[in-house]
């Protein structure tokens, strides 16, 4: 719960554990995969929340709240770019908004820190954040597409006040060349990787770059995944791309 290798971010922020399957890109979601490893090595905040199924880790659908890392971010001296809940969902429908509204405060205090929150239910997103909650410089608010079939997460979050909205197309497991990058500021993208990586067609990636050109929105791309994601690297167009958004508060 502190740095990490994710390419986009500087640390992990986990104050709460535990998540839902929702979609065709949680199949082999890697915090499933974690969370199991956590719960054998004996970490209680992560017992009980995966079970097994066909082999492998599935979530169980508990949330747990963990109060005692909610002051966390303040021990940070240095400005960081912090991925908030990188094993749950802020926006799980379990999670109480006034715990929600905890990390806000938290968020609000710590301003030289950059938070990035990634969910795949911007609509529950928009409804608690609808509620009495200030836009922070120092939020971004993004979420999760995999292919077209969830291209309402948009919309969805289109509709929300941030100081930069993005996108994760990660995994990429479908064409998403129907959806609209029109208001918002950044796009990730990377292919799945691990023991049942579904595999990435570039012309999806090519899809979604020129979305990005059409839109003004910066583009990062992570990497190809598949089983060995080092061995099939991040090199797109023959150069990595590693552009951040530009903050529009």
């Amino acid at each position: 719960m502190a740095d990490t290798s994710i390419e986009w971010t500087d640390a992990t922020w986990n104050p709460v554990a535990g998540c839902t399957i929702m979609s065709a890109g949680c199949t082999n979601c890697y915090a499933m995969r974690m969370a199991a490893r956590l719960d054998a090595m004996g970490l209680d905040k992560y017992r009980g929340l995966t079970r097994k199924s066909g082999g492998r880790a599935k979530w169980t659908g508990d949330i747990r709240i963990d109060e005692a890392a909610l002051s966390i971010p303040e021990t940070w001296a240095k400005p960081r770019n912090v991925f908030v809940n990188s094993m749950s969902d802020l926006f799980h429908p379990n999670v109480p908004t006034d715990f929600v509204r905890k990390v806000w405060d938290v968020m609000a205090r710590t301003e030289r820190h950059t938070y990035q929150i990634l969910t795949k239910r911007p609509d529950l997103m928009k409804e608690i954040l609808c509620d009495d909650f200030r836009t922070l410089p120092n939020v971004w608010l993004g979420t999760s597409v995999e292919d077209d079939r969830v291209l309402h997460r948009l919309d969805d979050l289109r509709s929300i006040q941030a100081a930069v909205r993005f996108v994760s197309f990660e995994p990429l497991i479908g064409s998403v060349a129907r959806g609209s990058l029109t208001g918002i500021q950044w796009a990730i993208v990377g292919g799945e990787s691990g023991p049942n990586a579904r595999p990435l067609d570039p012309t999806w990636v090519d899809e979604i770059f020129d979305m990005c050109s059409d839109a003004d929105a910066a583009f990062f791309f992570k990497q190809w995944g598949g089983k060995n994601k080092k061995a099939t690297g991040r090199t797109y167009r023959h150069q990595t791309w590693d552009q951040m958004p530009r903050l529009s508060m």
